[in-house]
């Protein structure tokens, strides 16, 4: 059967089971949207390349799919380096397809002429270049393939104008082969029973896990482990709702900014199982100082990520779900569950350190942003996919919103983009149209990326904003009022829009909070309000993010007040 470039696109994005795209036109690419009209995929038209990228991934998140976005050239191609290289670090599947100027014209300096795949490289898991309209369908297959297996990750497909135009016989492509490219799913028994002998000999305990339980959709293996042999579990920003934030035996978030229970188990545990982590800095604090009392077990699929950073006694390679599941059976197998007192002494000098310095701030006069994401919590019954943009409001989020499962928070962890959280909160609301998505955002970084908003509005997707507005750039100003004896350079924002009459020009609703006692109110009628909300809280300008590990210290030097 003939059919162009284009139609091929089409083609093999029906194979793939996409259902979205979001992009942004432009003429290096209108053969393609011309294709796009004839079939019946829904594209939601952005205002903003990044936006593009951004919702995409917001999508891949929240499902688990591959996120699909298609842009122009020139600047079009390069309005999306931010965007994809936030889902690189966060090891999110995307395919972003690009426009590019003919084949010919290639080198000469053409309009809108860059060459997005050498700017993508060190940024992408793998980028092509289409130089035939015959090798099209097969480099798009290998596309969907590369983004979604082993650790994901984006991939870049740049194709030229004249290989959308161009005719060929079209055939469905089998099944791909990648000689250079075999992930390893299934770990070495014996590194398995290695771990496990660790586990049982183990008196204090932990399991870190991160961003790779999620991408696995290994969560209920891994609460599975915690539960049967009653060890405490922490995360990193990413792996939030890999374990239920009610339980138990949850200590909350690691790092930085990690509560000072987690901070000091990890200090003291003698064991630490870390399962799809890669031991980022915001983590690990000193590096010779994290778990320097523990041995430690490395459960990854990617190979490059073990040892990397941090030494460990049992590395693990493979698929984290398959992984637990060995751990597992071979923990049944060996009944090591059934001695459920074995680390109550261990867990009750945790409870010790929870007791003495739980998250918490002082309500006064003046809202804290704190209680607004309690609040928030309340009253979604911690039901909402959440989305955030990058700073204090992030970490205010990442605290005090206690996530129930996986796949319901939505941030930008590793390169930590400001302008993420509302495109990322409209891709996660295409892709479930019937929850409730909230961006919780900050006055400075909402602006990077508002004009999505319009968006919002044309598709009639009801995304909350909850801004907590402190008038600056809150992280920033912490660490100048902190360390820098409160010169404030450039992070005061003396001059910002009025957010309710903002909402209002694009067609959406504006609530605003200014008291304590408005907070509540605000909340439940934005959240009963259809369609997008931008609901503004005027909240303590110099409140600040507690706990907090100063740049290059052990976790354990936290700042606590």
């Amino acid at each position: 059967m003939k059919k162009t470039g284009a139609e091929i696109l089409m083609e093999i994005l029906k194979e793939e089971g996409v259902d979205t795209l979001f992009g942004f036109p432009g003429g290096a690419v209108i053969d393609l949207y011309d294709a796009l009209m004839r079939s019946d995929l829904r594209h939601l038209l952005v205002r903003h390349e990044q936006g593009a990228v951004h919702a995409a991934d917001g999508y891949a998140r929240a499902t688990g799919k591959v996120g699909v976005c298609l842009v122009t050239s020139g600047p079009g191609a390069t309005n999306t380096v931010t965007g994809i290289a936030t889902a690189y670090l966060d090891s999110i599947p995307l395919v972003v397809i690009t426009g590019q100027v003919p084949t010919q014209l290639i080198g000469n300096d053409a309009f809108q002429e860059v060459d997005i795949v050498g700017i993508t490289r060190p940024c992408t898991k793998h980028n092509y270049l289409v130089s035939r309209v015959e090798d099209l369908a097969r480099i798009l297959k290998e596309a969907f393939h590369i983004a979604r297996s082993g650790r994901p990750g984006p991939v870049l497909v740049d194709i030229p104008k004249n290989v959308g135009q161009a005719v060929t016989d079209y055939a469905p492509v089998g099944p791909v082969s990648i000689k250079s490219y075999n992930p390893t799913y299934a770990p070495n028994i014996k590194q398995i029973h290695k771990a496990v002998a660790l586990i049982r000999n183990a008196k204090r305990p932990v399991v870190f896990a991160g961003g790779g339980v999620i991408l696995s959709d290994a969560s209920a293996e891994l609460t599975t482990l915690a539960r049967t042999l009653q060890i405490p579990v922490t995360t990193s920003l990413m792996g939030l709702g890999g374990f239920p934030g009610t339980d138990p035996l949850w200590l909350g978030m690691l790092g930085m900014h990690g509560t000072y229970r987690a901070n000091m188990a990890i200090s003291h545990c003698d064991l630490l199982i870390a399962v799809g982590v890669r031991f980022d800095d915001r983590v690990t604090g000193k590096t010779d100082c994290f778990a320097c009392n523990a041995k430690i077990v490395h459960i990854d699929i990617d190979p490059t990520s073990i040892r990397k950073n941090i030494a460990v006694a049992v590395p693990v390679v493979g698929d984290c779900k398959h992984s637990l599941t060995e751990i597992n059976q071979v923990v049944e197998e060996q009944g090591l569950g059934r001695d459920s007192e074995k680390h109550a002494t261990w867990l009750e000098q945790i409870d010790t350190w929870r007791k003495e310095h739980r998250l918490s701030y002082r309500q006064q006069d003046v809202i804290k942003p704190q209680y607004v994401v309690e609040k928030l919590f309340e009253l979604t019954r911690g039901d909402a996919i959440v989305a955030t943009e990058v700073g204090q409001n992030q970490m205010w989020a990442a605290q005090f919103y206690h996530f129930k499962r996986p796949r319901q928070w939505i941030t930008s962890g590793g390169l930590g983009t400001m302008g993420f959280g509302l495109p990322a909160a409209i891709g996660a609301q295409v892709a479930f149209p019937e929850a409730v998505v909230v961006d919780i955002a900050g006055d400075g970084s909402i602006q990077m990326n508002i004009q999505e908003m319009a968006t919002a509005v044309q598709y009639g997707l009801p995304v909350k904003v909850v801004i907590l507005n402190n008038r600056c750039l809150g992280m920033v100003r912490q660490w100048q009022q902190l360390f820098y004896d409160k010169r404030y350079s450039q992070t005061l924002l003396e001059q910002g829009p009025d957010f309710v009459k903002l909402a209002e020009a694009y067609g959406a609703a504006g609530l605003r909070a200014v008291h304590p006692d408005e907070v509540e109110t605000v909340l439940a009628k934005g959240l009963a309000t259809a369609g997008p909300v931008i609901m503004e809280f005027l909240v303590d300008n110099e409140e600040c993010v507690y706990p907090m590990v100063p740049a290059g210290k052990p976790i354990t030097d936290m700042l606590l007040v």
